[in-house]
């Protein structure tokens, strides 16, 4: 049975190219990028490299690039670590209701600090509005942290705008870009962006690595204690390797951009035509205009999603749902309630999200395959 994944939101693999650009980082090039000897300045010189083209990529400069473990160590630096660091500016903060748990949960924690956050509500779209997000302004607000794109719809908020709005304002403009890095052209200063959180396996890279950047002159308070790595921002030995496979992902993802939007996009009109073709009853959870090529949120009335994913994956379909899968009962996600309230839509949802590796004979297989197993289910 051919195994079809269409899960590339969640993780997507490794590109060649980017796991053969680690392996002499794992075997020859293997010292303490700290270390002052020859192994050692060997990874320092590969890190200095990474760092140097993934600045270039956003439009930021060497030195406002720390690498982390990761988006959700990312995010948490920026939005704990600025928060910490700035209070004596203000304590209010601005984010929105369907932002990823690594943003909101770090609110949650600075709530229990004494921190005010706003959560700001989305249209049946998902986007926010940037007349609710003036009115919300404080004097005391030092900080807001809005994704560039949403892990579960693909829906693009309006960043460059909010960029241009804050630059009257003294708060900070984070955003979590992991989902929309690589697929979506950024450029940091174009966009007034002060800090952005990326992670390395949305874009063909290895899990466990990422990078924030921060505009030269923000304070932060370190989340980690340890060594003064990463200029005292961010303790721990790099992941040397991580850190090259990262770059070189990145690198090849800008390079194939627009050629893969296009398949991407042309995925996403197919699944929907062969499954309008079959009669097949959904709802799209997002609008395309605004929407990442790659990822595809779709209702299907009627039914439970957690039977559905699980006969898809029998018949070797990988999707996810727009839910959280439990032991015998489903609860809908945060974003499509914040979306459409607590009803049947935001209960049978589905994410599909193409990429590297997927073809079109694979996107009509599994409008047959969702087809068969919604009639099986007596949807």
């Amino acid at each position: 049975m051919e195994r079809i994944y269409l899960d590339h939101a969640a993780t997507s693999p490794v590109h060649p190219h980017a796991a053969e650009a680690m392996i002499p980082y794992l075997t020859d090039f293997f010292g303490n990028p700290s270390s002052i000897h020859h192994f050692g300045r060997q990874a320092r010189a590969g890190l200095d490299e990474a760092r140097e083209k993934i600045a270039a990529f956003i439009g930021a400069s060497y030195n406002e690039i720390v690498f982390t473990g990761g988006g959700t160590e990312a995010d948490n630096l920026a939005i704990i670590g600025y928060a910490r660091a700035n209070r004596q500016k203000g304590n209010h903060i601005i984010t929105a209701s369907t932002e990823h748990h690594g943003v909101l949960n770090a609110c949650k924690l600075l709530e229990t600090e004494g921190f005010e956050v706003t959560y700001l509500p989305v249209d049946e779209y998902g986007r926010i509005s940037l007349k609710g997000l003036e009115a919300e302004l404080k004097d005391n607000t030092i900080l807001v942290s809005i994704m560039t794109a949403n892990n579960e719809t693909g829906i693009l908020q309006p960043i460059k705008e909010i960029g241009a709005l804050l630059k009257s304002h003294s708060a900070v403009f984070h955003t979590d870009a992991v989902q929309a890095l690589g697929k979506h052209l950024i450029n940091v200063e174009e966009m007034h962006i002060d800090m952005l959180a990326a992670s390395a396996h949305k874009f063909n890279g290895p899990n466990g690595v990422g990078f924030l950047y921060v505009k030269q002159g923000i304070e932060l308070s370190p989340i980690l204690f340890g060594g003064e790595q990463e200029r005292k921002r961010r303790a721990g030995t790099e992941n040397t390797a991580g850190v090259i496979g990262m770059y070189r992902a990145l690198e090849i993802s800008l390079e194939h951009r627009e050629a893969r939007n296009e398949d991407y996009l042309s995925f996403r009109n197919l699944l929907l035509e062969k499954l309008f073709e079959a009669d097949v009853k959904y709802v799209i959870n997002g609008d395309a205009p605004y929407m990442l090529p790659n990822v595809l949120n779709l209702s299907f009335p009627g039914a439970n999603v957690e039977q559905l994913l699980m006969n898809l994956d029998l018949e070797g379909i990988a999707v996810s749902s727009g839910s959280a899968c439990t032991a015998g009962s489903v609860e809908p996600s945060h974003v499509l309630l914040s979306m459409h309230g607590e009803n049947e839509r935001s209960k049978s949802a589905v994410r599909f999200s193409f990429g590297y590796g997927n073809t079109s004979g694979q996107v009509e297989k599994t409008a047959q395959v969702l087809n068969k197993v919604l009639k099986r289910m007596k949807i």
